[in-house]
């Protein structure tokens, strides 16, 4: 299994041969023994990796860092701005009754966006075609997966992975590379993050599982992490800045832990202290190079390793199942639910519809 490194990138293979024969990717973890065998696998050491890359490649880097951008960069936030444009396809339509539960246009949005993500992959990427066989195969099953859940309308850490895993698949794909990384962060997954801030409060997305992400957003995991990294050198932000408000309005467009705390503090209408206590207690640390540290520890065993998020993850033929996992996953088999964590069915009201209903009327609760 992959130790942690966050002083050095480590190379990661770029090993798909041109005659791949890639597949529609599919669900195997349906139980504890194949978390096991997935813990132990070279595709988690490759994700795990991966992450703790990104994050070493932002390293005192805010947003704004002036690298020169490539062709390869444009090409996939070109990807995003399609996606964009599906958002602006399906407005939400006036309702007779406002619910604090997700809006089901959203189901307008994801099955338009599932009937292009071919095509648009393919025309903005047009590297994929070198290959014998379409890797957009593989592609589009996560690249709709990063967007959400269509059917219950909600959004989680589990999907923030599957896009880890579409940039993680261009990259074995020689089409990303290693030089990339901070710009795969600082344009890309913080163009993602935007795009997905906008799908949440136009489509009032409720977080996918009981906690949301255990007291850190309701939604990501991810920007705290590579947040950490970028403020690791700051001579003068420190974790327990989060609590300033005038800082983080100051600093939330160039730090992205700054900007998930903008963003909870724009839903939420306690005190940080109280709507999410575990990013309380993580701003007594002293510096955020632990915070980074601790983030990353923490999503190997919070994320990676749990049941309920993982038995949702797919694999193909570039991220490949372990070898002993079970069989498909057949439609009459139960997912396994906890009371702990992101899964399926558990409806949780939206914290941004219910900030939005307090604009019309007092709420008795929140």
């Amino acid at each position: 299994m992959t130790e942690i490194n966050l002083e050095t990138i480590k190379p990661i293979p770029q090993n798909v041969d041109k005659s791949t024969n890639f597949t529609t990717p599919i669900k195997r973890i349906l139980n504890e023994s194949d978390i096991e065998k997935w813990l132990n696998s070279e595709t988690f050491d490759e994700i795990f990796q991966f992450i703790q890359n990104l994050s070493v490649s932002v390293k005192g880097k805010d947003n704004t860092y002036p690298k020169p951008s490539n062709e390869t960069i444009d090409s996939v936030l070109a990807l995003l701005d399609e996606v964009d444009k599906v958002i602006e396809n399906n407005p939400i339509k006036v309702d007779e009754h406002i619910s604090r539960f997700g809006k089901i246009e959203f189901k307008d949005f994801y099955k338009e966006l599932e009937s292009k993500t071919s095509e648009i992959i393919k025309l903005h990427i047009p590297q994929v075609s070198q290959f014998d066989n379409d890797p957009c195969i593989e592609l589009s099953q996560y690249f709709i997966e990063s967007w959400g859940n269509a059917q219950r309308i909600d959004y989680g850490s589990g999907h923030e992975l599957n896009f880890i895993a579409f940039l993680l698949i261009l990259f074995k794909l020689d089409i990303l590379q290693e030089q990339d990384y901070d710009l795969i962060v600082l344009r890309i997954f913080t163009n993602y993050m935007a795009i997905m801030r906008k799908l949440q409060k136009i489509y009032w997305l409720e977080p996918a599982g009981s906690h949301g992400v255990w007291g850190l957003d309701d939604y990501h995991f991810l920007p705290f992490l590579f947040g950490a990294s970028q403020l690791s050198t700051h001579k003068h932000l420190k974790p327990k800045s989060i609590h300033d408000e005038d800082l983080v309005e100051m600093y939330y467009k160039k730090y992205m832990y700054f900007e998930c705390i903008h963003f909870i503090n724009s839903v939420k209408s306690s005190k940080l202290r109280w709507n999410s206590p575990m990013l309380d207690d993580i701003s007594v640390v002293k510096t955020w190079s632990k915070v980074n540290e601790g983030m990353i520890k923490m999503y190997k065993v919070e994320v990676l390793s749990k049941l309920p998020i993982i038995q949702h993850f797919f694999f193909g033929e570039v991220l490949k199942a372990p070898e002993g996992l079970s069989n498909k996953l057949d439609t009459t088999v139960k997912h396994i639910h906890t009371n702990w964590g992101d899964c399926c069915g558990i409806k949780i009201p939206s914290a941004i519809g219910a900030a939005e209903i307090n604009k019309f009327k007092p709420m008795p609760f929140d």
